[in-house]
């Protein structure tokens, strides 16, 4: 009879359990739900944080910051959300450890988990520079002091300040910059620029002086960079580059001026009204080309990657001329009567003068 009693209290007491497992279960799903909805269906964005009305807010997150600082951060920029909420809402969603930095574009009401995902994501702004081939210098140091997300730190440099900053030993800064889109974050120091397309031509210059043609009449990678700048220049079709490069390599080796438009262009500078006369040609400059043999004393522009391939593995040619055909290509010609015949076909008979060599 009493093992009957003990049987039934032990089966009271197991029974006795389930009621408490069920409401802590219950009590912890609840407050699971309740911090996820609060996490994902709150808004923090202010409801009037309506730009010229696009529906956007802009928050930035500094580099190297940690989770509590850019919770701080969120707050002191006008996010509705307490720091410890925050912290607590990243870790709820595993991405405490995955906050990139950078400048964010929030959509209005948003609630805080699509925040942390989004910046998790790092789907950020993003803004860019794009060195086209063929620009100058000039051209692209009035595209990045005038560029209104870069913090301006080289306005106003001399180009032998620049060229200290950047670490770099060549008479002028033309050239240097490799053509390429450059995306940076908003607020980046326009050095950074600078610094990244240098890098990226130093790279290429290195590269291809290391494969080059042995043959090449050419000193130094310098040189092969001042090569490619005309080459880059006098190109109105890709495919035309290895043979243009080809005809100048040919003239320096038969000890010939190159006679090119582009560096007597660039010699007369900010002066050039968009027409080359004969007094241009005959007016002595380090880069007149008709009146000094070899190459000039710097690049003239920024060639692309693929003339510098051109000027370091030109096309095997006996060429010594070209003029432009007026399509963008040009006709190659190995005798100055052949080349004569050529310039009457395609320029003398048309007000075009581009890319002549006599």
């Amino acid at each position: 009879m009493s093992r009957k009693i003990q049987n039934r209290n032990l089966f009271v007491r197991k029974k006795s359990k389930f009621p408490i497992f069920q409401s802590y279960l219950l009590g912890s799903t609840a407050l699971i739900s309740l911090l996820y909805a609060s996490i994902f269906l709150l808004p923090v964005v202010p409801k009037d944080a309506n730009i010229a009305d696009v529906p956007v807010y802009k928050i930035k997150i500094k580099p190297q910051s940690s989770l509590a600082s850019i919770a701080e951060q969120a707050q002191e920029q006008g996010l509705r959300s307490n720091p410890l909420f925050f912290q607590i809402g990243a870790r709820a969603i595993f991405v405490g450890s995955k906050l990139k930095p950078g400048t964010y574009l929030l959509q209005t009401e948003a609630s805080l988990g699509k925040i942390l995902l989004q910046i998790a994501r790092g789907d950020r702004v993003r803004e860019s520079i794009t060195i086209i081939p063929g620009m100058t210098i000039l051209q692209l140091r009035d595209i990045v002091d005038s560029h209104p997300e870069l913090t301006h730190q080289t306005k106003g440099m001399s180009s032998k300040e620049l060229l200290k900053t950047l670490n770099l030993s060549y008479p002028g800064l033309e050239g240097l910059f490799m053509p390429d889109t450059y995306i940076f974050d908003p607020e980046d120091i326009d050095i950074n620029i600078y610094r990244r397309a240098s890098q990226a031509m130093q790279k290429t210059l290195n590269q291809e002086w290391g494969q080059k043609d042995l043959k090449l009449p050419l000193k130094s990678p310098y040189e092969l960079l001042i090569l490619a700048s005309i080459v880059e220049k006098e190109t109105g079709r890709s495919s035309d580059r290895g043979k243009i490069a080809a005809v100048l390599i040919n003239r320096i080796q038969k000890g010939m001026p190159l006679q090119t438009d582009p560096t007597v262009i660039y010699g007369i500078g900010s002066r050039f009204d968009g027409n080359l006369r004969k007094a241009d040609l005959r007016k002595d400059s380090p880069y007149n080309t008709y009146m000094n043999k070899g190459l000039p004393p710097t690049p003239i522009a920024m060639p692309s990657r693929e003339s510098i391939i051109a000027s370091a593995h030109p096309r095997k040619s006996n060429a010594l001329y070209f003029v432009a055909k007026g399509d963008g290509s040009s006709h190659f010609s190995t005798t100055l009567n052949e080349h004569e015949n050529a310039v009457d076909r395609y320029q003398r008979k048309s007000t075009s003068k581009v890319n002549q060599i006599k």
